[in-house]
């Protein structure tokens, strides 16, 4: 990884020019703290004196008066005033914004340093069920999945992903035995469109075959025993097992593709995956305790989970017909991440409604001492997500009440997005065919993802393509085409090139694009440690906003003077790199012109 240049931001370095001052006029305040942030009175209010005059019982507005006189004399600094009861409004000068803006721009990664805590964590996400198409409920773990992992890596933490798909189970006895029947039922062609042929396959059997399960007995009797002879690992029942495995992979691949992202075969660890150690994870929760015999079971108790009746509600690690259940192949992943793979954070995307399932998982390996990494305890993490709603506010189903097919959803965000680029087609813009139709790609799968990502992945948010693939409004369409309005302005600047000059006085909108390009990092930094990638989706829907402001009062090519189109461009150019870095990390494209 290429060494990022330390470049502290304007509030960090004003946050610890503000301490400083405190410390020297307020010592025996001791350490306290500016509580710095953001103002529409100044660049910056720093309100932390009330708090220090209550606990002096000084007056504050005096004290606030003392710590300015204490401040030394500075680039950083423009103006500072006392108002209200003891708020501190500061201005910051032209230069250190933009000298600041300059140390960014000099750094490849935007002067956006790694973790100081960086470790190993394996996320779990993306997990669709083998011979079952996937559909608009397997889109948020996907997403919100693959942007995190991208943004904790961009962070400096070595990420391991895990695609646990549903491999296994008792309906793979059906589905074998009605293949052995009907050998030829997943024959198919293969080609571009062998994914979905794939699925069309796998869809018509599993259909036939739950046909014949419900009206032949005999039928029923024979799937049965075959779900026997899988478990035992009769070799001619697992080569048809991993024949649906192969096929469905053949499928998922197409729809990740489509999705512009990247599966790789290895990371797919399965239910599968961990059937060799479910009997070692119950016999060990049993010799330790954690897990008792109740009523046949083996089962974890909690002092806190409770049903309506009040009795305890355990998790069920062992049925009492001796088949496991979730939680022993949940249990078991957990022994590997942190054993094997040495994950110090298990990051688990997945639906809300499974909150109580990964509670229990997680305190059951807590007390079984599976989380401890022998120099602490992993931490495992729930990132739940919400539901894809229609527009009435209903869960999204079709017209005949199922679930929306994933591939038909972004099939028809990619026609929508298209159609949009195509009417904005000119001779200006000058697209060819073949490019109206790569940019529609990558506006239409932006779209539906920006849309994802820029709910809190906790909250349910309405699925509404007219309005995802809008040029106005907090969408993805607004902020791409922010990005394209710079490359095309760059591209048209001639001899004149993109440099700093700290000595040039800002215009208000100038300053207010600096401002905000300089928390960039800031914004990363609390998006990793907190999970929560829809704050990377409003800072560059802010940034595209102060940047339409900046374009429309402030001339760029036709600028006063030459330092001045300089500048400009420079604040441009930065402003379409971390449009870019930022959408990148969020799994979005940015074609170069719309």
């Amino acid at each position: 990884m290429p060494e990022p240049v330390s470049v502290n931001s304007l509030a960090s370095t004003l946050q610890q020019h503000l301490a400083d001052a405190l410390t020297a006029a307020l010592p025996d305040a001791g350490a306290a703290d500016p509580l710095l942030r953001r103002s529409d009175r100044a660049d910056f209010q720093a309100n932390g004196i009330l708090a220090l005059a209550k606990k002096l019982k000084g007056n504050p507005r005096e004290l606030a008066a003392t710590v300015t006189a204490a401040l030394p004399a500075n680039d950083l600094i423009k103006e500072i005033e006392v108002s209200g009861p003891g708020f501190l409004n500061i201005t910051l000068t032209d230069r250190a914004i933009t000298e600041t803006l300059a140390a960014r721009a000099a750094d490849a990664r935007l002067g956006v340093p790694y973790a100081a805590q960086a470790g190993t964590t394996v996320i779990d996400y993306a997990q669709p069920n083998v011979a079952k198409e996937m559909h608009v409920g397997h889109l948020r773990s996907a997403v919100i999945g693959d942007a995190m992992a991208k943004i904790m890596e961009f962070g400096g933490e070595t990420v391991i992903r895990r695609h646990h798909i549903g491999d296994w189970g008792t309906q793979y006895g059906m589905l074998i035995q009605y293949l052995i029947e009907h050998p030829h039922e997943l024959d198919h062609e293969g080609g571009e469109e062998a994914g979905e042929a794939a699925m069309s396959s796998l869809d018509r059997l599993y259909k036939a075959s739950r046909a014949v399960f419900d009206s032949d007995e005999e039928f029923k009797a024979r799937s049965r025993d075959r779900v026997v002879a899988l478990q035992a690992g009769d070799p001619e029942t697992l080569a048809h097992w991993q024949r649906f495995v192969d096929e469905s992979k053949i499928y998922f691949y197409s729809v990740f593709n489509k999705l512009d992202m990247e599966i790789d075969d290895a990371d797919i660890v399965g239910e599968s995956g961990y059937n060799d150690v479910l009997e070692e994870t119950c016999r060990l929760l049993e010799e330790s305790g954690v897990a008792v015999r109740s009523e046949g079971a083996l089962c974890v108790f909690f002092d806190d989970v409770k049903g309506p009746d009040g009795n305890q509600v355990p998790l069920i690690v062992k049925k009492t017909n001796g088949g496991y259940g979730y939680a022993a192949t949940d249990l078991s992943a957990v022994r590997n991440r942190v054993q094997d793979l040495k994950a110090n954070t298990l990051l688990y995307v997945v639906d809300v409604r499974q909150s109580l399932h990964f509670k229990m998982v997680f305190e059951t390996a807590r007390r079984a001492g599976w989380l401890d990494t022998g120099d602490g305890e992993a931490k495992p993490v729930h990132l739940g997500f919400g539901t894809v709603l229609g527009k009435d506010g209903k869960p999204f189903k079709t017209r005949a009440g199922e679930s929306v097919r994933l591939v038909d959803l972004l099939d028809e965000a990619i026609e929508r997005a298209t159609a949009v680029v195509r009417e904005k087609n000119n001779e200006k813009v000058g697209l060819t065919e073949a490019e109206i139709v790569e940019n529609g790609a990558q506006i239409g799968i932006g779209a539906v993802k920006y849309a994802d990502l820029s709910t809190s992945a906790a909250r349910d948010y309405k699925f509404d393509l007219d309005q995802m693939v809008s040029l106005n409004g907090d969408t993805s369409v607004y902020i791409q085409y922010a990005y394209a309005r710079i490359q095309s302005i760059l591209r048209l600047s001639g001899e004149a090139k993109p440099a700093a000059h700290p000595e040039l006085e800002l215009a208000p909108a100038e300053r207010a694009l600096g401002l905000h390009l300089d928390q960039f990092a800031e914004v990363l930094a609390e998006v990793a440690a907190a999970y929560e990638p829809h704050k990377l989706a409003a800072y560059l829907y802010q940034l595209a906003s102060h940047y339409t402001t900046f374009y429309a009062e402030c001339p760029v090519l036709k600028a006063g003077t030459p330092e001045q189109v300089e500048n400009r461009l420079f604040l441009c150019e930065l402003t379409a790199r971390t449009l870019h870095q930022g959408l990148a990390l969020l799994g979005i494209r940015t074609p170069e012109r719309l």
